[in-house]
């Protein structure tokens, strides 16, 4: 079992972490965030927000099947050792009513984890899904 006292920790960092930036007007928009696990132990990315915008939810794509519908995820496993890529057929954080983000800006957002607790990036504001 991971989290116990003695235990080896997990050693979260956060890559690759952009927002795109929503045209005007949209309802809501999305980014997205390379996770990876260097440690021994896992961890569990429980919620995503930043100060700065709006509300946020960890949400996945329905796949070809369900194009245009996705779903809210309560939690993702980053197992020991590997990595969790969020991307626009799958994985992602929806940010509902964001301001204006304009390409180049960069916006604080707060990972959130079982056992790493937060961990916090500077996610710049990018055109297009990629």
């Amino acid at each position: 079992m991971t989290g116990l006292a003695g235990d080896p920790p997990p050693r979260i960092t956060v890559v690759d972490a952009r927002i795109i930036a929503p045209p005007r007007g949209a309802s809501s928009t999305a980014a997205y965030f390379e996770i990876r696990n260097t440690g021994v132990s896992r961890d569990t990315l429980l919620y995503a927000d930043s100060p700065e915008l709006g509300v946020s939810a960890i949400r996945r794509a329905g796949g070809r099947e369900r194009a245009g519908l996705t779903e809210q995820v309560w939690s993702v496993d980053v197992p020991a050792g590997g990595t969790v890529r969020m991307a626009p057929d799958g994985l992602g954080v929806l940010i509902v009513d964001p301001p204006v983000l304009k390409p180049g800006r960069e916006v604080l957002y707060n990972l959130w984890f079982r056992y790493s607790g937060r961990v916090g990036v500077r996610v710049p504001v990018t055109t297009g899904a990629r």
